[in-house]
């Protein structure tokens, strides 16, 4: 299993701002540096880490990027975040210390690691869009369902207009959102530049997916709020597809600047 390790305390959302330094030592690469919400961060066995090789040029054209084995000497797993959501996935800490690597484990050319990077994101967010889907489609199956069964004033709740009409809207955003992400992930499939398609299918899906938790939880009421159900699961695991792998505004800055300079 691998982890890819970008962010820092420092470079979130401005990956290119990121500190780790990697010097050239002989036949060896050293890193240095801590890489922060790190999927995968416990359990993998290696991890693409992404270092500032070459301080007197430009940020993001000194970024390289390096494979670096889980038992690299100078290599350690940090804190394991305990996070709102997506418990299921180990997010951690990893911690460089004069970290040796061959030299032959730098990936690609020296220098053009932010490339790969934004490269990696793009399909990085179609993974999310597809994710932040199938977030969706729960709260709307778990909405209907609920709706069947919950009676009020002598009727089920899905007699109700109110209630309609938000299992409507949920349905509609949901079946456009899917047809994006599968554009999206079709030019990335076929070799075609989708860094727009891809950006506006994690838009669209992300924020799709949190107004169909956001519904599911109303739809619910009370009970949505206990862990007597698991929509309250699902309002907590839609919250970071609008965060991570590029956060929701940070998808409207790409998409926009495609826009201009088409």
């Amino acid at each position: 299993m691998g982890a890819y390790c970008l962010t820092e305390a420092g470079a979130g959302s401005d990956a290119a701002a990121l500190a780790t330094t990697a010097v050239k030592d002989g036949d060896e690469w050293v890193l240095n540096g801590t890489k922060l919400f790190v999927t995968n961060g416990a359990w993998a066995g290696l991890f693409v880490v992404y270092a500032r090789s070459n301080p007197e040029v430009s940020k993001a054209k000194g970024i390289s990027a390096f494979l670096v084995p889980k038992d690299a000497p100078g290599l350690s797993v940090g804190k394991k975040e305990k996070k709102s959501g997506i418990r299921g996935s180990s997010t951690t800490e990893i911690i460089l210390e004069n970290c040796r690597i061959p030299a032959g484990n730098l990936i690609g050319q020296e220098g053009k690691g932010f490339n790969l990077a934004m490269d990696t994101l793009d399909g990085g967010r179609i993974g999310i869009a597809a994710q932040a889907l199938g977030v969706g489609r729960a709260c709307l199956e778990a909405s209907v369902k609920y709706a069947g069964e919950r009676e009020q004033f002598g009727k089920p709740i899905g007699a109700f207009q109110a209630i309609q009409w938000k299992l409507a809207d949920m349905s509609a955003r949901l079946d456009a959102a899917r047809l994006k992400v599968w554009k999206a992930a079709w030019l990335r499939d076929a070799g075609q530049k989708c860094t727009q398609a891809a950006a506006e299918a994690k838009l669209l899906a992300s924020t799709t997916a949190n107004f169909c938790a956001d519904e599911c939880l109303q739809i619910h009421g009370g009970a949505g709020y206990t862990d007597d159900f698991h929509v309250e699961r699902l309002f907590r695991d839609a919250r970071i597809t609008e965060i991570y792998e590029g956060a929701t505004d940070i998808q409207r800055l790409v998409i926009a600047r495609n826009l201009l300079t088409a």
